[in-house]
C-alpha cells in the first residue's frame, strides 16, 4: 500500500515542519546554556512543549506509514517536511518566499511522486536478529562519535551543521528501529520490553532529540534542519538494505527514473535550503522606542548565517 504509507508519511512531514520551526525558535533564545541544562530549559517553554507534542504526534503518523509500506517509500516523503518548514520560517521571520523555492517546493514533490510510481518496493523484514544490524549499528555510531565530537568544540555554521548531522543520523536509525518497534508491538506488546530495539529506539530518538535542540541553537532553521531532513531516509534506507533486506525490483528504464527523481530530492533539498537562507546583517530597531531615541542607541543586529548570532553594532562576528 504504497500510497496508504506516501500519505500518512506526507501528513508526518507537515507536522515534523510545524514543530521543528517552533523548536528553533525556541531553542535560540537560550544561546548560553548547553546539553541538560538547555532540555530542561526547553521543557519549561510552552511553545517548545506544544511544538514537540506536535512532533510526536508527527511520529505517530510515520509509524503507522512503516507498518503498511516500507522505509524505501516512507522515509524519502519526510523529505517534503522542508517543502513546509523554510517558507513557514521564513513567513515567521517576516523574510519573503521567493519564486526560486517556489519552484524548488514543486519539483521536490513532483520527483516524490515519480520516485513512488517507479519504485516497486519489496519491504523486506520487519525484524531481523541483531548480528544483521552489527554494520548499521557501527557506521552510524562512528558517524555519531566522529561527528558530533568534533561539533562540541565549534561554533556558528561548523557547530549547527555537526549537530544536525548527528541528528539526522539518529534519527534515520530511529525510522528503521521503529519498523521492527511497530512489528513487536503488533504480535507481542506484552513482550516488546524483552527486546533490544526498543531500547536502541528509545536511546537513538533521545539522542536525536537533543542534538536536534543543539543545531537549533547554534543556527538557524536554514542551516540545521535540511541536513537532518536529508540524512535521515539516507540512513534510515541504508539500514532498511543493509539489515532488514528491502530491495527495489524495477526495470532498467524505471532505475534511471529513480536515479533522476533521487538526484532532484538531494539537489532540490540543498537549493531550497540555500535559496531559503538570509544574507547580510538585518538591523533589529528597539521595541516601543522613538525614532529621536532609537538615533542615540546602538544597532542590535544580526548575520545571517552566523547562526543568528546579535550583534552590538561596530562588533565583528564571531568566526
Amino acid at each position: 500500500m504504497p500510497w496508504l504509507a506516501g500519505s500518512l508519511a506526507l501528513a508526518a512531514a507537515a507536522l515534523f515542519a510545524v514543530g521543528a520551526v517552533a523548536q528553533q525558535q525556541a531553542a535560540a533564545t537560550n544561546v548560553d546554556a548547553g546539553g541538560i541544562r538547555l532540555m530542561f530549559r526547553l521543557l519549561r517553554t510552552p511553545r517548545w512543549l506544544a511544538a514537540t507534542f506536535g512532533n510526536v504526534l508527527g511520529y505517530a503518523f510515520q509509524a503507522v506509514a512503516l507498518a503498511a509500506g516500507s522505509l524505501l517509500v516512507v522515509q524519502p516523503v519526510l523529505v517534503t517536511s522542508l517543502v513546509f518548514a523554510l517558507p513557514l520560517g521564513a513567513r515567521w521571520n517576516n523574510r519573503p518566499i521567493s519564486r526560486t523555492q517556489v519552484l524548488w517546493a514543486v519539483a521536490l514533490c513532483l520527483a516524490l511522486a515519480v520516485f513512488i510510481l517507479a519504485s516497486d518496493a519489496d519491504g523486506g523484514l520487519d525484524t531481523a536478529p541483531l548480528r544483521d544490524w552489527w554494520t548499521a549499528i557501527f557506521v552510524c555510531g562512528g558517524i555519531v562519535i566522529v561527528v558530533g565530537s568534533a561539533a562540541r568544540f565549534a561554533s556558528g555554521r561548523g557547530r549547527a551543521l555537526g549537530f544536525a548531522i548527528v541528528a539526522g543520523t539518529c534519527v534515520g536509525f530511529a525510522s528503521a528501529l521503529t519498523k521492527s518497534v511497530v512489528h513487536l508491538l503488533g504480535h507481542r506488546a506484552l513482550l516488546v520490553l524483552t527486546h533490544w530495539e526498543f531500547y536502541a529506539l528509545v536511546a537513538s530518538g533521545a539522542l536525536g532529540v537533543v542534538t536536534q535542540q543543539l543545531a537549533f541553537q547554534a543556527g538557524s532553521l536554514e542551516i540545521s534542519f535540511p541536513a537532518t531532513m536529508i540524512l535521515d531516509p539516507v540512513i534510515a534506507v541504508f539500514v532498511g538494505v543493509d539489515a532488514l533486506g528491502e530491495r527495489i525490483d524495477a526495470s532498467t528504464g524505471a532505475w534511471l527514473l529513480i536515479a533522476t527523481s533521487a538526484a532532484v530530492l538531494v539537489i532540490g533539498t540543498v537549493a531550497l535550503a540555500r535559496a531559503a537562507a538570509p544574507t547580510g546583517i538585518v538591523a533589529i530597531p528597539a521595541v516601543g522606542v522613538t525614532n529621536s531615541e532609537r538615533a542615540d542607541r546602538p544597532v542590535r543586529s544580526v548575520r545571517a548565517g552566523n547562526g543568528g548570532e546579535p550583534l552590538e553594532s561596530g562588533r565583528q562576528p564571531r568566526q
